[in-house]
């Protein structure tokens, strides 16, 4: 049975993040067996309709023959012909049908006339289906054939569970080491790396490639094909030396076998020329782009896709030397093909309208570069819905960071030759809105439309209870386990974690079944939400870039923070802060300062002076501010920052935090199905239903009358105080249920459903991942065998709450261990919920993510579904807490917002000798909804 590989272009696979060259990769398009099912013929036949079968059987050869050479017009004609015989001899549902249709539909493709193919492989899949069942191999090569097809559209979610079938039908019939296998999983590598998942393609190239080496050999041309893919995988990661030696690898062998001139010599040409281009090579890369434009414009004619892609990578080479009249010419003839073959939203047309949005803006053509640019981004944003639809968490935020160098070009153009621009600062502002925690808006989206079918739908029901489960053990193995009992607790928590991505994936696509359609966030919506005495503060962390670098190193320079105004009318103002670098360990040693309480005024002030004070002007006679920090500023009270008049700010504005300005659309609440209130306090960490003396003693210091935990090294000591913190809330709260002492228990705090205020008075924990050192500024205790103790990789593992047993938690095998960690917040009902507080240490701390905010419990809150946060940065007092509480909720009945209440007790405190400085007052920040509490 012969096979025929074809050379896949993954367009849009770029070895630059703007000036978009197009790495194509040779992927394996399965099987395609030739030969007629003779045995399948009978006597029965007449002599009219063998003949008729044979002459199908000797064109199928020469289709084959001229598939190979890359001569696919000339086949397709061939291939109809063939389809025809084998319809009228042998009927609509015969295997040989099936294989022509396969083959017909495969030429089509290869033809980049992807609407005509589409329906050859379904016809063809589904005869296979209904006579050989769904585990045969030819089962398997459909499914990798219409995943490859999927692939070309931009239609990625569709082609991942093809190609993951695909490969498991393989597996099972020939173990796993077999050509087929080592196919589908160079197919499924591709998929993955499109998608910006890197640690997951690399391994399936790599087992691959081996495979293919030891059964076939290194001089095969399916090992060529998967060197390149290889080489091409590599350049992407600015790793040009190994790709360029797996490229030159691979050409000699296409060579040797196939002479001077195929389509995959073309491809292997391309991207050896794209990687020399992003080195700045451009003496060797033009002669190979100009025979690889050459090749494929001989095969495939001059409107083909992959024509059009080594049109737009020579124009890009072009644009780099400052060769711009040239280069548009080319841009401009690879659009109209794209948008000719492959229609008007496809990937490919977006990264071409986004190339020459660059060149326009290197010739100072303002105007055309802020309209192409706008174009492509159009498309993206489309593309960017499939974020909602597919994959884990860890998927989303691999597919996001595919965007990022658009996002930066976009933001970069607005703050450089477009800085008077007001279409290029809308469009930078819009982009950001529209990509900024896009990751916690998919996932909360999808835990909270899954929420609202459990009680119709079974199905739905036992995926959501598979998921909790999953987060209760990986809580348990993590806190409650002695190393002692546990075998191997890394790799069973690295079980769990793959076992959770799958759910995670399998929620995605349940979700998007009932999910409405998603409409790209408008910039005059968010403006119409932002109240008259208001402005939107947009921070985002970029990469600056330069539009007229000749290599890829000199693309991107290093981070620097920018922001933009936005007031409830006019234009959006942008201004750039500096380099990341420089105000983040100012942020980190302002943070810290306040939370060991010394020195600070000096760091307020400069921090002002860099964050605030350059954007004051456009301020105006704004008092509240709505703020959404980026990188490490998402960790600091800019409350505490001092102005000129060495006041604190927050004596002259009231501040809101947000994820985005985009939350500003998602403050709807339905408080229709909220209960009463319910408040945790005064909780006893060493119950145990059956008490167990221990005799573990604290390994470090502990902080009396300080509400935090390192679950490592600390035992959790009473919080007095949180009794009369209680207290003080009932009497404010009448109907709210006080869970006190013993009965203040993890398993109680699960069972609650969306309780309209959530207050819990414990202690909280946040465990920083020491690689990330963020505490490096300052001569800190180390917090001892923090690595050995708590290997963890997920942040929401590494914080959470401590109830009623905490301390007895080493002694739990099963259930309820007195530990809430984020993870497990994530899963708990807050639909209607307006307010949770946690007046607990540390709970606003997390790992931060540069685009996609803190990994702590307050994305968990808001992923559960709560409307509005209280949390803390740091250690705090626990006196002043329940003064700063009680005021709070006095005020919060009073009718204050749900942040400016907080502002008026902060100013409270902050006017008392005691508690004046703001290590005891400004810990606590507010995000999500700052209006009143509605009525229940």
């Amino acid at each position: 049975m012969k096979k025929l590989f074809s050379a896949i272009n993954a367009a849009g696979v770029c070895l630059t993040p703007w000036i978009m060259v197009a790495g194509m990769t040779p992927g394996l398009l399965l099987s395609m067996p030739v030969k007629g099912m003779a045995q399948q013929q009978t006597p029965t036949y007449s002599a009219e309709q063998q003949a008729a079968l044979k002459e199908a059987e000797e064109l199928n050869q020469q289709v084959t023959k001229l598939y190979q050479e890359g001569k696919y017009s000339t086949a397709i004609p061939l291939a109809e012909r063939v389809l025809a015989i084998r319809e009228k001899v042998l009927g609509q549902e015969n295997l040989s049908v099936a294989t022509t249709l396969n083959n017909l539909a495969t030429l089509y493709q290869a033809q980049g006339e992807y609407q005509q193919a589409e329906p050859l492989y379904l016809r063809s899949l589904a005869i296979k289906e209904k006579l050989l069942g769904n585990s045969h191999r030819e089962i398997a090569t459909s499914l990798d054939n219409l995943a490859l097809l999927y692939r070309k559209q931009g239609k990625y979610e569709q082609a991942e569970p093809l190609h993951l079938r695909a490969l498991a039908i393989y597996e099972k019939i020939f173990g796993k080491e077999h050509p087929d296998v080592a196919i589908s999983l160079n197919n499924l590598a591709g998929l993955y790396r499109l998608q910006g998942r890197f640690k997951q393609a690399e391994p399936l190239y790599l087992r691959s490639l081996a495979i293919y080496e030891k059964l076939l050999g290194n001089s095969h041309p399916d090992f060529a094909t998967i060197l390149d893919n290889l080489g091409l995988f590599y350049d992407l990661q600015g790793k040009y030396e190994q790709g360029e030696s797996l490229h030159l690898r691979a050409l000699a062998i296409y060579e040797k076998v196939f002479g001077k001139e195929h389509p995959d010599i073309a491809i292997t040409l391309n991207n050896l020329a794209a990687s020399y281009n992003a080195q700045g090579k451009f003496a060797k890369a033009e002669p190979l782009y100009f025979r690889a434009l050459a090749i494929s414009e001989k095969i495939l004619g001059k409107s083909h896709p992959d024509v059009a892609n080594k049109l737009d990578n020579l124009a890009a080479l072009y644009s780099s030397q400052g060769k711009y009249e040239q280069a548009e010419v080319l841009h401009l003839r690879a659009l109209a093909i794209f948008e000719k073959v492959l229609g008007k939203q496809h990937p490919d047309v977006a990264i071409s309208l986004t190339n020459l949005a660059s060149l326009y803006q290197a010739k100072g053509d303002i105007v055309h570069a802020v309209d192409f640019e706008r174009r492509g981004l159009e498309i993206q944003a489309k593309n960017l819905d499939l974020i909602f639809a597919v994959g884990s968490e860890k998927n989303k935020q691999d597919y996001i960071k595919t965007f990022a160098g658009t996002t930066d070009a976009t933001v970069s153009l607005a703050l450089q030759e477009a800085k008077k621009n007001p279409a290029a600062a809308s469009l930078a502002l819009i982009t950001v809105l529209r990509r900024k925690g896009l990751v916690l808006d998919a996932v909360a989206d999808s835990i909270q439309i899954l929420r609202s079918k459990l009680d119709k739908n079974p199905e739905t029901q036992n995926l959501f209870t598979q998921w909790l489960q999953i987060q209760q053990q990986l809580s348990a193995l993590v806190f409650s386990r002695s190393t002692q009992q546990t075998a191997n607790p890394t790799e069973q928590i690295g079980k769990l974690e793959a076992e959770k991505e799958k759910l995670e994936a399998k929620i995605s696509v349940k979700s998007a079944e009932f999910r409405q359609q998603i409409q790209p966030v408008d910039l005059f919506a968010v403006q119409a939400k932002i109240p008259q005495d208001a402005a939107l503060l947009e921070i985002v962390q970029y990469k600056p870039f330069n539009v007229k670098a000749t290599t890829e190193a000199e693309k991107f320079s290093k981070p620097h923070y920018a922001v933009a105004v936005l007031r409830s009318q006019g234009q959006p103002k942008w201004v750039d802060l500096g380099e990341a670098a420089e105000i983040d360990k100012l942020a980190i040693d302002f943070r810290t300062a306040l939370a060991i309480g010394t020195g600070f005024k000096k760091l307020a002030r400069t921090l002002d002076e860099k964050l605030i004070a350059p954007i004051r002007p456009f301020l105006g006679d704004a008092r509240h501010i709505l703020i959404s920090p980026d990188g490490q500023l998402t960790l600091i009270p800019f409350e505490a920052l001092k102005d000129e008049q060495d006041q604190f700010l927050i004596q002259r504005y009231s501040f809101s935090y947000l994820t985005t300005g985009r939350d500003l659309l998602r403050f709807q609440s339905n408080a229709s199905n909220a209960t009463a209130p319910v408040v945790l306090a005064d909780i006893d960490y060493d119950y145990q239903n059956q008490t167990v003396a221990s005799n573990k003693k604290p390994s470090v210091q502990t902080f009396p009358n300080k509400r935090s935990s390192d679950l490592a090294t600390l035992e959790f000591l009473p919080l007095a105080a949180t009794k009369y913190e209680a207290i003080a809330i009932k009497k404010v709260l009448p109907n709210a249920k006080l869970l006190l002492g013993k009965n203040a228990t993890e398993t109680a705090v699960k069972k609650l459903h969306s309780p309209v205020i959530l207050h819990l008075a414990t202690h909280g924990f946040f465990i920083a991942d020491i690689a990330q050192n963020i505490n490096a500024s300052l001569d800190l205790p180390e917090k001892p065998n923090q690595e050995k103790i708590l290997a963890v990789e997920n942040p929401l593992l590494r914080s959470g709450l401590a109830l009623a047993g905490a301390n007895k938690r080493n002694q739990v095998t099963s259930g309820d261990d007195g530990i809430l960690t984020a993870l497990e917040v994530a899963g708990l009902d807050l639909r209607s919920n307006q307010l949770v507080v946690l007046s607990a240490c540390e709970t606003g701390r997390g790992d931060v993510k540069v685009g996609d905010g803190v990994y702590g419990l307050r994305r968990a809150l808001v992923i559960a579904g709560s409307q509005t946060q209280v949390l803390s940065l740091w250690l705090v007092d626990d006196a002043a807490t329940k003064d700063l509480m009680a005021k709070y909720y006095q005020n919060l009945q009073a009718g204050k917002g749900r942040h400016e209440a907080l502002r008026a007790a902060q100013l409270d405190l902050l006017k008392t000798e005691e508690y004046q400085h703001p290590r005891f007052w400004a810990a606590f920040v507010p995000s999500g909804n700052w209006t009143p509490l509605r009525e229940k």
